[in-house]
């Protein structure tokens, strides 16, 4: 069973949905979800780019295999725009080989646990009493577990915010993002304390003395010399 077709598919008019569909020689279809909020098209990019050129040709039934060589065989690993494009490709491999031993996939992946689960209802407002009256209407229907989502005045969408033009002219940053920009004492963290000034030479002259240069060095001297320091 060969990949023979791998397409990239961007949907939702004011929302990108991306979907990875792979078509197998012998006319299988399968299903992978790449979408990542806020940064949809880079997934797209990295999959048109980089991925589906490694896919066509390959055996859709060596998924680990498969996992392994789209990790692996990139110099920068891990990541969000990375790991989304392989998970899409992944839970497609599954979707193929489910539908090849014709059994839905929660069996081929030990079957089932658990005869149902806890759904959530979304309530979102532009206003509290709006967002009140969207809660009440969630609570009505049955559900027993409801998301909260309520709009920011002067934000056009909450999604994206740190790249809006607010009503202010500035630009708007997450509240960790503005800390991290700000001296370290106005946040409530102490400078660490300077090392002691012999303590500087000993460690030049270790340092001078190596004839191999040193990646990593531990930032104390008595470091358990059998655990790794980063």
């Amino acid at each position: 069973m060969k990949i023979d077709r791998a397409e990239v598919i961007v949907t939702s008019p004011d929302r990108n949905f991306v979907t990875l569909r792979l078509t197998t020689d012998d006319g299988l279809v399968g299903l992978g979800d790449a979408t990542l909020n806020g940064r949809e098209l880079a997934v797209v990019a990295y999959l048109q780019e980089h991925v589906v050129p490694l896919l066509l040709g390959s055996d859709a039934h060596r998924i680990e295999d498969t996992w392994q060589f789209l990790y692996r065989s990139a110099y920068w690993r891990r990541g969000p725009v990375t790991m989304a494009a392989i998970a899409a490709v992944d839970v497609a491999l599954w979707d193929l080989k489910a539908k090849a031993a014709g059994l839905p996939l929660y069996q081929l992946l030990g079957g089932a646990s658990r005869d149902k689960i806890l759904a959530y209802g979304h309530a979102s407002g532009r206003d509290l009493p709006e967002l009140f009256d969207s809660i009440r209407k969630h609570q009505a229907l049955g559900y027993r577990a409801i998301r909260v989502q309520t709009a920011i005045p002067g934000l056009k969408a909450i999604y994206g915010v740190a790249a809006q033009t607010q009503t202010s002219g500035k630009r708007y940053d997450y509240e960790p993002a503005q800390r991290a920009a700000r001296p370290a004492e106005e946040v409530g963290h102490p400078r660490l304390p300077a090392a002691p000034p012999d303590r500087l030479r000993g460690s030049a002259r270790r340092i001078r003395s190596r004839t191999t240069p040193a990646a990593r060095r531990s930032s104390s001297d008595d470091a358990d010399p059998g655990r790794e320091t980063r």
